[in-house]
């Protein structure tokens, strides 16, 4: 590891975690590590995110440490998997955690029925930080998204390509959890409102083995236009079959989850006529990210893993903690008032926070061009 303040989590460091926040045996509180879990998967298919993530994060974490760390106290990140295939369900990692005093917050970066569980646990104990895109709705106390949602993600860019490409009729294929269908079910709506058809619609399994059989028939369904809403590997695969059949060739694609990172394990090959939606990309051209790209790479040099929107997040995750929690009000439960005052943290993206429903950043679709992502257009 870069930093010796991020630890990669394992059974029985549970014990041999000092102390923190409110059960610190001895000194002031300014010794005290305010120490960060931050969840991400580790295996399976949103596995391929983890080195992306660790990476931005160790690049907030040398910042927050560099100056006044997080509530006046230095910073720690351990490092837990989130994932569902993980050996030891996360929720119950962290309410350990918490019952015993060994961590003063949460920043999350792993799909959204991992979140769920992980609400239900936490129950507003501690600050949680969700960081990537997601379905939206979430009000549960002390959970902070910042990610993009698809009011302002999927349906202008459904609105731009149909319209730039006269795309008539849809397909919709996604992973079968809430995102996936949550987002669908506003995709329709948007379908609807632009006068699309919707010709296929199917959703899978993680890791599943129909992913070939289901690229099949979305090739027969008459779609010139298909939104991807699979995670991690399952994209990759998806992309790797669609590519081999030459689809591309008929049918446009869109996606809000797919980054540079699977563009990469896609292969350039099979990249072709393919859009994804979002607030950051690696080559988004303003200040803060001309910033973050130089201390990752100076950071990580040789080794630094392909920049993207999930992996970015954990950075302006940390960020937007420090922020939160050195707010006037000085209680991060007060945040749900509507009446708190906008957070402004430091954001590759210009990110600015208002509520859950309310965080403000330009969004942009943009086209794959070999490994990377560029002729970005701004959505209304």
């Amino acid at each position: 590891m870069v930093s010796t303040h991020l630890h990669l989590w394992r059974h029985e460091d549970t014990t041999s975690l000092s102390y923190s926040g409110a059960k610190a045996r001895s000194g002031s509180m300014a010794d005290q590590p305010y120490r960060v879990a931050l969840l991400i998967a580790m295996c399976g298919p949103a596995g391929m995110w983890a080195p992306s993530c660790i990476a931005s994060a160790e690049v907030a974490l040398k910042e927050l440490n560099a100056s006044s760390g997080i509530g006046g106290r230095p910073v720690e990140v351990v490092v837990i998997d989130a994932a569902l295939e993980a050996e030891e369900p996360v929720e119950a990692v962290v309410d350990e955690l918490i019952v015993q005093g060994r961590i003063d917050a949460i920043v999350g970066m792993h799909i959204s029925a991992v979140r769920q569980r992980i609400v239900a646990t936490v129950r507003g104990r501690v600050p949680f930080v969700y960081t990537p895109l997601y379905e939206g709705g979430e009000a549960s106390p002390g959970v902070f998204t910042i990610g993009d949602m698809p009011a302002r993600q999927l349906g202008p860019a459904i609105g731009y390509l149909s319209r730039r490409f006269r795309l008539k009729k849809w397909a919709l294929i996604g992973n079968d959890y809430i995102w996936p269908r949550v987002s669908h079910a506003y995709a329709k709506i948007e379908l609807r409102r632009h006068h699309r058809a919707l010709v296929f619609e199917t959703y899978l399994p993680f890791n599943s083995n129909r992913i070939e059989n289901t690229v099949e028939a979305l090739g027969k369904s008459g779609a010139d236009a298909v939104l991807i809403s699979l995670v991690g590997q399952d994209a990759v695969a998806f992309n790797r079959i669609f590519g081999g059949m030459k689809l591309h060739a008929g049918i446009f694609r869109l996606s809000c989850a797919i980054e540079e990172n699977g563009l990469l394990a896609s292969g350039e090959q099979n990249l072709q006529r393919l859009f994804s939606s979002a607030s950051y990309f690696a080559g988004l051209d303003t200040p803060g990210n001309a910033e973050f790209r130089e201390k990752y790479h100076s950071l990580h040099q040789a080794r630094a893993p392909m920049l993207n929107a999930l992996g970015q997040s954990t950075y302006e995750g940390l960020q937007f903690l420090a922020s939160l929690i050195k707010q006037p009000e000085q209680d991060w439960r007060a945040r749900r008032m509507k009446s708190s005052r906008p957070i402004s943290y430091k954001s590759a993206r210009r990110g600015l926070y208002v509520t859950n429903a309310d965080n403000i950043c330009p969004v942009f679709v943009a086209r794959a061009n070999g490994l990377v992502f560029d002729d970005l257009q701004r959505l209304p």
